[in-house]
């Protein structure tokens, strides 16, 4: 194996660990907001999802959509400061916490995974390195 292949590897994993990190962030945000409620008259917050691209070089970052299909939470509630003052129903974000949990844990993963390629393909590197030592 070329060292120029292995580097190439180290580079791809890299762009995984970036990505997978971002992600993280993405989903930590959609957490956070998991309970917010609308202000009246305006959307409350919408999921966030990440869009990544596989590509040579490694895993670029497409963007970030909003969640358009899952719909927004609603209660009745006409005791809470940002009800609809015609219908009493308070909107709440359409973020589910349980899957947001599970697309962590799958993001973590995935990280995991780019730091054991990442160090497989340094650990080859130094060897490789090593060949040519007395």
């Amino acid at each position: 194996m070329r060292i120029n292949s292995l580097s190439n590897a180290m580079r791809t994993a890299t762009s995984g660990l970036v990505a997978e990190r971002f992600r993280m962030d993405v989903i930590s945000g959609n957490i956070s907001n998991a309970n917010t409620v609308a202000e009246i008259g305006k959307d409350p917050y919408r999921r966030r999802g990440v869009v990544l691209n596989a590509t040579e070089g490694g895993v670029k970052i497409a963007g970030i959509l909003e969640d358009r299909q899952r719909e927004f939470q609603q209660k009745v509630d006409w005791s809470h400061p940002n009800h609809d003052p015609i219908t009493g129903v308070v909107r709440f974000s359409n973020v589910d916490p349980i899957m947001e949990m599970v697309d962590m844990i799958g993001a973590g993963r995935a990280y995991e995974a780019n730091i054991a390629a990442f160090n497989t393909a340094k650990s080859m590197m130094k060897s490789a390195l090593n060949i040519g030592r007395i």
